[in-house]
């Protein structure tokens, strides 16, 4: 069977370490071993808010797709392309939305309103909806007007991790996520700091959102006397990354929302009890047994929570063994891939 060539509009970087750049880069790589002709359409790296210039040529650039190809749109480009831009594209579309834009922390009424409009508007304009969970499949349906068969879930593959736990003392708390407001860091730096008695220390990978969060919350961090056990680590590659999942007793991030997150599962993977919130696709993740989710923006709930597993070991290990059971289950990126290739194919 020849399998349907298509073109990914991906902006900026692909290389990215976040969930959403981790999960498309893989999912073009994975297309590609299935045998697609799938090329890398790069857009300017101002999206989600292009520039004029930028957003004058992405339009120009994915109404130059061949009508023959598939044209996969990432969730930035579906979601905050101008409509009557989009309306011109002649190749048959198929969104990527890990999460709906309107959905971000930090947005002004006005933005939001804008974003939600411009997203549902172009959504009635692509043939179908990739989406990573049924938590953001049942967003699209309920509040964009997406038909529930114009939607296919695609749950994110998981890298089976290399190596065995040697956890360090004191326990590591490890929390992955960029620093950005709707990761919750800022929850969480109240929460250890009421568990100073307690023998722990932790680090926060991820990238900056922009320099002014980045810079409030290690002032936050000194201002609650964290400086020695709290460590930002920064950006950190894969290879170096699988190392602190091995070494850490507890994942916690106190995220405000997620359409999916892939931290989740890679913490699932290497056996971590996990400490998160009640938002999103988070419970969908995390199983009963494996995690403790509290309130968002919930400091009390989410300190004793960590305090909970960091001084109780057996019920630490006994969430320990539930996160190993729930990561041996979960898929792999050629599951992802063979879903995304039957949505081209019947596409084409």
């Amino acid at each position: 069977m020849t399998q349907q060539s298509a073109s990914f509009a991906i902006p900026g970087d692909i290389t990215t370490l976040t969930g959403g750049y981790i999960y498309e880069r893989r999912l073009l790589e994975g297309l590609r071993a299935a045998g697609h002709d799938v090329a890398h359409l790069q857009l300017g790296a101002s999206y989600p808010d292009p520039t004029p210039d930028e957003m004058t040529e992405a339009v120009d650039a994915l109404c130059a797709v061949d009508p023959n190809r598939v044209l996969i749109l990432d969730g930035f480009v579906s979601g905050a392309t101008e409509t009557s831009g989009l309306a011109r594209v002649r190749a048959p579309m198929v969104a990527m939305v890990h999460h709906p834009l309107a959905m971000e922390s930090g947005l002004s009424d006005v933005r939001r309103e804008h974003l939600f409009k411009t997203e549902r508007d172009n959504l009635a304009l692509v043939e179908h909806v990739l989406v990573p969970s049924p938590h953001t499949a049942s967003m699209l349906t309920e509040h964009y007007g997406v038909a529930a068969d114009r939607i296919t879930i695609a749950r994110p593959g998981t890298n089976r991790p290399g190596g065995v736990p040697s956890p360090i003392d004191p326990p590591l708390i490890l929390s992955v996520g960029l620093l950005h407001p709707r990761k919750g860091h800022d929850i969480l730096l109240h929460a250890l700091a009421k568990l100073k008695d307690v023998d722990w220390q932790a680090v926060i990978v991820g990238s900056d959102h922009d320099t002014g969060h980045a810079a409030q919350l290690i002032d936050l961090q000194q201002s609650l006397g964290l400086g020695g056990r709290v460590r930002f680590a920064g950006k950190v590659p894969q290879d170096q990354l699988g190392p602190l999942y091995r070494q850490a007793s507890i994942f916690a991030l106190a995220t405000r929302y997620e359409g999916y997150g892939i931290v989740f599962d890679e913490a699932l993977a290497h056996g971590l009890p996990i400490v998160s919130c009640k938002t999103g696709a988070v419970p969908d993740t995390v199983p009963d047994d494996a995690g403790v989710l509290v309130p968002v923006d919930d400091i009390d709930g989410f300190s004793h929570a960590l305090g909970r597993l960091l001084t109780d070991q057996s019920k630490r290990r006994d969430f320990a063994k539930a996160a190993q059971r729930a990561g041996l289950s979960l898929p792999d990126w050629s599951e992802t891939a063979r879903i995304a290739s039957g949505v081209l194919n019947r596409l084409g």
